[in-house]
C-alpha cells in the first residue's frame, strides 16, 4: 500500500511539472522574450517600402494598431504613414495608435490641470496645445540622435565589411557580419537587410529599404555606392573603405564646427529662455505688475507682439547657428 501511494505521488509530481513545463514553453513560444523580438523584426522590415508594398508582397505591413477597427480608421488618415515611418526611425516600440493616444493624453492631462487654477483661458490653450506637441517634439530629437548614432558608427562597420569582403567574404556575409559585430542600431538595420535577402528580396530592393529607414546622407553614399558597383562592376572592397574614409573625416569636421559653433547656440539658448525667466520671476516677487499683461487688453496685444517677434527671432538665430554639411 505504502509503494501504491508512493508511485501515485510521483506520478502527480511528474505530470505537474510536465504540466507547468508544457505551459512555460507554450508561453515562450508565442510571448517570450524570442517571439517578440522575431516578431518585431518581422513588422520593422517592411516599414521601409510602403511605396513598394503593391510590388514586394513578401513583406509583412506594420501596424498602426492593435484594433482592427481603429487600424482601418487610422488608414484613412492621409499621410498617416509618415508618421509611422518617423515612430520606426526614431526606434520606438509604439505603434501610431499608442502614440496618438499618449500625445492627447498629455493635451488633455494639462488641460484638466490648468482648469483647476486661475490660469487665464487664453493661457491655459497655448500650454495644452504645448503639452500635445511634447511627444512629437521627443519623438524628433530621438529621431535625430539615432540617426547620428547610426552614422557615428557606419565607418567602422564599412571598415569591418571592407576587410570580411577582402578575406573572401561575399557581401551578404559581410552584412551578417556587421550585425553581428557591430553594436545597436547599426546592427539591427544590417541584420534587417539580411533578413530581407534571406526571405528572397534583393539585394538592391533590401538597399533602398534601409535607406528610407535610416534617411542619412552617409547611409545614402552607401547603398548608392553598393547599387552602382553592382550594375557597372568595381572593386567594392576599395570603394567601401574609400567611402568609410570619407565619412569619418566628415564626422571629424562637422565636430569642429559643433565646437566652433558652441558659443553662438548657448548665446541663442540664453537669449531664448530669459523673458521666461524674468516672467517667472516678476510672476514670483509681485503678481499684480504681470497679470496686467492678460488682463488689460493693451498687455494683451503686447504679448501677441512678443511671441511673434520671439518666434521670429528663434528662427533667425537657428539659421545663423546651424551649418549644413
Amino acid at each position: 500500500m505504502d509503494y501504491l501511494y508512493i508511485f501515485f505521488a510521483v506520478a502527480i509530481f511528474i505530470a505537474v511539472v510536465l504540466l507547468i513545463e508544457g505551459i512555460y514553453v507554450t508561453w515562450n513560444t508565442s510571448r517570450g522574450p524570442d517571439a517578440k523580438r522575431i516578431a518585431r523584426r518581422l513588422q520593422v522590415m517592411s516599414a521601409g517600402s510602403h511605396a513598394r508594398q503593391a510590388d514586394v508582397s513578401i513583406l509583412k505591413k506594420r501596424l498602426l494598431s492593435e484594433s482592427p477597427g481603429i487600424q482601418r480608421l487610422l488608414l484613412q488618415v492621409p499621410r498617416i504613414h509618415r508618421l509611422d515611418r518617423l515612430l520606426e526611425q526614431s526606434g520606438t516600440k509604439l505603434n501610431v495608435a499608442q502614440f496618438c493616444l499618449l500625445s492627447l493624453g498629455c493635451g488633455a492631462a494639462t488641460l484638466a490641470l490648468l482648469s483647476l487654477t486661475q490660469v487665464p483661458a487664453l493661457v491655459t490653450l497655448a500650454l495644452s496645445i504645448a503639452a500635445l506637441c511634447i511627444p512629437w517634439l521627443s519623438l524628433i530629437g530621438k529621431k535625430r540622435k539615432r540617426l547620428a548614432k547610426i552614422e557615428g558608427q557606419l565607418p567602422d562597420a564599412l571598415d569591418l565589411m571592407s576587410r570580411a569582403m577582402r578575406a573572401g567574404h561575399a557581401l551578404p556575409s559581410a552584412i551578417k557580419m556587421v550585425s553581428e559585430e557591430m553594436p545597436e542600431p547599426l546592427a539591427d538595420e544590417f541584420r534587417i537587410v539580411f533578413d530581407e535577402v534571406n526571405y528572397g528580396i534583393s539585394m538592391q530592393e533590401a538597399l533602398k529599404n534601409m535607406a528610407a529607414r535610416v534617411p542619412g546622407t552617409d547611409v545614402g553614399y552607401f547603398v548608392v555606392a553598393v547599387l552602382i558597383q553592382r550594375e557597372t562592376g568595381g572593386n567594392l572592397t576599395e570603394l567601401l573603405h574609400n567611402i568609410a574614409t570619407i565619412v569619418r573625416e566628415r564626422l571629424k569636421l562637422f565636430g569642429q564646427i559643433k565646437v566652433f559653433s558652441a558659443e553662438g547656440r548657448l548665446s541663442a539658448w540664453i537669449l531664448g529662455l530669459m523673458p521666461f525667466g524674468m516672467a517667472a520671476v516678476l510672476q514670483l516677487v509681485n503678481p499684480g505688475f504681470m497679470s496686467l499683461l492678460w488682463s488689460d487688453p493693451a498687455g494683451q496685444q503686447m504679448l501677441g507682439c512678443m511671441a511673434v517677434l520671439m518666434v521670429l527671432g528663434v528662427f533667425w538665430m537657428r539659421k545663423l547657428i546651424r551649418i549644413r554639411m
